[in-house]
């Protein structure tokens, strides 16, 4: 992750969608220390809240921009995590989508997205992998 962060950063990039986690992260410090590259290069970074519909600061999900869950603020304010939210106004958080008031910044469409699939094909997927790149592209086109 810290390599591919750094790769996209030096290649050009203004923002960089991960669609990824996990909840350990054995080398956090390098991926926080190519946080920080991106952050001195002025690259936002958007990240998925993960589909274990937990509670982010009671269950980690990694990467993260907090240290500690016990922080008040990240340590860094380059990154913008996205939980997934549904068109039912009766439930509008997404039953999977993780979750947290400090530790989940924006939630965007994520479920019911028609995405491409291998073969050319297309078919109806759902999760905060779907949200977090809505939340790079309209970042991406305010800033160009």
């Amino acid at each position: 992750i810290a390599n591919s962060i750094r790769y996209a950063v030096d290649n050009g990039a203004k923002v960089i969608n991960m669609s990824f986690g996990k909840p350990v992260s054995p080398e956090k410090e390098l991926v926080w220390e190519a946080f920080q590259y991106a952050k001195d290069k002025g690259v936002l970074l958007v990240k998925a809240a993960g589909n274990e519909n937990e509670d982010i600061q009671e269950n980690p999900y990694f990467p993260t921009n907090f240290k500690s869950t016990k922080d008040e603020k990240p340590f860094i304010n380059n990154m913008i995590v996205v939980g997934a939210n549904t068109n039912d106004a009766e439930m509008l958080k997404a039953s999977f989508s993780n979750f947290d008031a400090k530790m989940v910044d924006v939630f965007a469409p994520g479920d019911k997205i028609y995405s491409t699939v291998p073969d050319g094909k297309y078919e109806y997927w759902q999760g905060t992998s779907m949200a977090a790149p809505v939340v790079a592209g309209a970042a991406a086109i305010m800033l160009s």
